[in-house]
């Protein structure tokens, strides 16, 4: 397991170079797979699964949209593709890859199937951190373990189909076997990670959701939409305001970011932007700094996570949701934004 060095502090991490595709089929070569859940995670971490030749089952509800999309994936009613119940009946390692709020509801249907020595798999710290919310609580015969893809289910496919990988982490939260990190490491390798660095349920969890919250979604969406709004305020047209905001982060200065570095990107702008920029960084990280510490401390005293399981699980959620997603869609930024993606080469 080679040591990185992070910026002076040193992690141990596992690579897929050191632990193998092969070495992952040898560890998992007893074990029944069962992927719960066909929403988010569920696809791509069930079809990286099948694309490395190792056989899975998957659990869904009988008919609904998601269960289509398994049968349209190439799952089979009867023989690869199950309802919830019957399906965790035949897995040695359970994979719950619900929404949180889905967990909720099924668990007692899971808890019910588990057998001694098998193997509770986690994408997400939620319902084992939040037992008091969530009513999460694993018999103690079992494995509970967590391999964490940092990014969206859409990019764990996409990354496995171009050859990439993705990052993820993991965590072993309770051990009966004595062969729960093994399990998950081959796991982790299984689904397509690059590399696997070690964590807990509570950290996945807490910078998990800081991050979704903050940078990753929430924020930028706030931060787009104000800067938007200041330069159409002014007199810039919507095509404008969207490239100066959107677009060319996107499609540009983001891919070098990834690429290379923040430093970089500053070193090979031009000298106008590099200093402003430079000079301009430190007040926006002191703007957000207290939003982000009123965010973490809601996330970790389980506020955020109380108000967000109790507005899931309202029967009216969907309806709501597509509300919200529509207001968003319809409004004049991004609209914006789709008339500049129309011509962009690829799509005219």
């Amino acid at each position: 397991m080679p040591s990185i060095d992070f910026g002076g502090t040193v992690e141990d991490v596992v690579t897929s170079e050191e632990f193998s595709l092969d070495k992952a089929k040898e560890v998992l070569k007893d074990e029944t797979i069962v992927v719960l859940g066909y929403g988010v995670q569920g696809p791509a971490q069930a079809l990286n699964l099948k694309d490395n030749g190792f056989d899975v089952i998957i659990g869904q509800l009988e008919g609904d949209e998601y269960w289509d999309k398994a049968v349209s994936d190439g799952f089979i009613p009867g023989t690869t593709l199950f309802p919830i119940k019957e399906a965790a009946q035949k897995g040695t390692i359970i994979k719950v890859l619900m929404s949180d709020a889905g967990q909720v509801a099924t668990w007692p249907i899971v808890k019910e199937c588990l057998n001694e020595g098998d193997a509770l798999y986690f994408s997400h710290g939620f319902s084992i951190v939040y037992k008091e919310q969530t009513s999460i609580i694993p018999p103690n015969n079992v494995d509970v373990i967590l391999v964490a893809p940092k990014g969206s289910g859409t990019n764990v496919r996409r990354n496995f189909l171009d050859g990439s990988g993705i990052n993820s982490s993991y965590a072993v939260h309770q051990d009966f076997t004595g062969r729960a990190k093994e399990r998950t490491l081959a796991l982790g390798i299984a689904i397509g990670s690059g590399y696997l660095f070690p964590t807990t349920f509570e950290k996945e969890v807490y910078s998990d959701l800081t991050g979704e919250l903050g940078v990753l979604m929430g924020c930028l969406a706030g931060t787009m939409e104000a800067q938007y709004n200041i330069l159409r305020k002014n007199g810039h047209s919507p095509s404008e305001a969207f490239n100066e905001t959107v677009e060319e982060l996107t499609q540009s200065l983001i891919r070098l970011v990834a690429e290379n570095g923040m430093d970089w990107m500053f070193a090979n702008c031009s000298t106008t932007a590099q200093r402003g920029a430079l000079d301009w960084a430190p007040k926006f990280r002191d703007a957000v700094a207290p939003v982000f510490e009123d965010l973490y401390d809601r996330v970790k005293n389980g506020k955020e996570t109380e108000r967000v399981l109790s507005a899931n699980s309202a029967p009216d959620y969907r309806e709501k949701l597509q509300k919200e997603l529509d207001t968003i869609k319809n409004s004049e930024m991004w609209k914006a934004g789709a008339a500049v993606r129309s011509l962009r080469p690829e799509n005219r």
